[in-house]
């Protein structure tokens, strides 16, 4: 009879911020049962992901495995741990579990991408309800964190209890959401022999002091409001219905009505209504309303808080949108913080904002905004309160991971650093690792998935860097030249150092090339492809100092 074991690899999130996606399994080795916590997405950039709009988990693995994938289950709905779901669920095909809100937002992804997610969704109630997966038993727990419903997970199995922590924070006034409750925790702590292994958040590990409250930023958002000039305009996260309703409600402290603008705070604060966990909300007017409100009167609250070209605040940093506009003597309040690799496109807004004589006003040291994850005293906190025997630190870089288990060993909690692909074995006294699984992304570009290896990116980047040059050459049915060889440029300078027109040196360049060619070279279109551009490459680095990415096309007259 096989020994059993206790696995856990993660495919994203370890490493990283962003693009969540755990694996869990027990059975024999290589048949073990498995359950997939989150499928989240990562954000690209213009300097290493051009054009790609979203970045996703490579989930090969586990969809050559998905005949052993018992569910699906999303701890919250934030888009690093629910943003994949609906591109990457065909390949896996297994049922979803999530609390209501979560479920409505996971549905939309469903929907979106043609899958029928009333069908897949399945809504859960938090503990005592047990969803039975396999070998697991699963139960939600409230946790606070910056979006409504966030929850960690029991995870009951034949090797002991696991509990996966999602995002959180220690927050016993979320404004909008369930408090953290250490009286449940200690519960936990208590039942089935104790927590054998705790995998937990360590995005703010770095944070020296306690997390604050989400409830302690209404006094000062209302002071700033009211003392505030012009039409004053706010940006927060779409999906913190909490500060969404904390803004609201300070602008109508003020006296002002207040506008919302932008679809992903719509659908955030409609799911929050339907799923019931808001059940009040400041009146809020619509842009055309907004337009014929007194400047002074008028508040609105915008997507766009990470620079976002396409969201509200960089629209309205361009000049107008949707009828209104930025004026001198208005305000614009980031309530946010801005996510690592995002700073220049908010710079970038902020600065447009300045040039028009608007007052921009950002985090200024948390007065603004609190964090979401909990800093490391509440996580010490909840070592202490859950006495885990093993830790495995999880969301985050790895210098996060790694201060992270580093804060559990002074404790004596033993704990292991698993980054993405790292398959550890969790059954016995010590994590072990015991398979490298190869990871990587996958990019949704437009409307397809292409693998990160895959070139396409690689080859945009190439053009980007260098320029492109189509040459393009006739040879009659002999093989022999027939007129010049023509080049089109995209991206370099149409002069050089010597001041001669770019393309028009390369045509001659090529000519002369194709002119003295012996009859092997015009016969092979391989040796005329490396020939041409080896000539190209050569001109242009000699003009312009670059090395262009080249196509080719050699036309052959055939013989009547």
């Amino acid at each position: 009879m096989s020994t059993s074991r206790l696995i856990y690899l993660p495919l994203g999130g370890a490493g990283e911020i962003g693009m969540n996606a755990y694996v869990y399994g027990y059975g024999p080795e290589g048949r073990e049962r498995l359950i997939l916590v989150d499928l989240g997405v990562t954000f690209p950039d213009m300097d290493t992901t051009p054009g790609v709009d979203l970045i996703l988990p490579d989930i090969t693995w586990l969809a050559e495995n998905a005949d052993r994938l018992e569910a699906i289950f999303i701890t919250h709905g934030h888009e690093d741990h629910v943003g994949a779901l609906g591109h990457l669920w065909s390949r896996l095909k297994a049922p979803v579990f999530a609390r209501p809100f979560t479920a409505a937002l996971a549905r939309m992804k469903l929907d979106e991408a043609g899958h029928d997610g009333s069908d897949i969704v399945e809504e859960v109630n938090p503990r005592p309800e047990v969803i039975e997966a396999g070998p697991f038993n699963v139960q939600y727990v409230p946790v606070s964190h910056s979006i409504p419903e966030s929850s960690a997970l029991v995870i009951d199995t034949p090797a002991g209890r696991i509990v996966h922590t999602g995002d959180f924070k220690l927050d016993g006034n979320p404004v909008v959401g369930e408090p953290f409750d250490p009286l449940a925790w200690n519960e936990i702590a208590q039942e089935a022999g104790g927590v054998r292994i705790l995998v937990c958040d360590s995005t703010n590990i770095f944070s020296p002091t306690p997390g604050r409250s989400e409830a302690t930023l209404a006094g000062p958002l209302k002071e700033f409001i009211a003392g505030a000039s012009g039409m004053v305009v706010a940006t927060t996260f779409a999906s913190n219905v909490a500060r969404l309703k904390s803004l609201a409600e300070a602008g109508h402290a003020a006296g002002r009505s207040v506008c919302m603008m932008g679809r992903a705070m719509k659908k955030m604060l409609n799911a929050a209504f339907e799923s019931g966990v808001l059940t009040q909300f400041p009146p809020i007017i619509t842009p055309e309303d907004a337009a014929h409100v007194a400047r002074d009167n008028l508040m609105l609250i915008v997507t766009g808080s990470q620079g976002e070209r396409r969201a509200a605040s960089a629209q309205l940093s361009r000049g107008r949108y949707l009828g209104l506009e930025m004026k001198e003597g208005d305000t614009f309040l980031f309530s946010s913080k801005t996510i690592p690799g995002n700073e220049r496109d908010v710079i970038r807004i902020m600065n447009a904002f300045s040039e028009m004589g608007v007052e921009v006003v950002d985090d200024r040291g948390g007065l603004y905004h609190v964090s979401g994850h909990a800093n490391r005293p509440d996580l010490e906190a909840v070592h202490e309160l859950l006495a885990p025997k093993i830790l495995i630190p999880m969301h985050g870089e790895h210098r996060h991971l790694r201060q992270h288990a580093r804060v559990a060993a002074a404790k004596g909690i033993v704990s292991e650093v698993a980054t993405n692909g790292s398959m550890l074995d969790l059954s016995g006294p010590r994590p072990e690792v015991v398979e490298y699984i190869e990871t990587g992304r996958t990019y949704l570009d437009g409307t397809v998935l292409v693998g990160a290896l895959d070139g396409v990116v690689r080859n945009r980047l190439r053009m980007a860097m260098g320029g492109h040059v189509l040459v393009t050459a006739i040879l009659d049915e002999n093989d022999q030249p027939l007129g010049e060889a023509w080049v089109e440029l995209m991206g370099l300078a149409e002069r050089g150092r010597t001041g001669a027109d770019l393309a028009e040196l390369i045509e001659s360049e090529l000519t002369e090339f194709l002119d003295r060619a012996n009859d092997k070279v015009l016969a092979s279109d391989e040796k005329l492809d490396d020939s041409i551009r080896r000539i190209v490459r050569q001109v242009t680095m000699e003009e312009i100092g670059k090395k262009p990415e080249v196509t080719v096309v050699v036309s052959r007259l055939m013989a009547d």
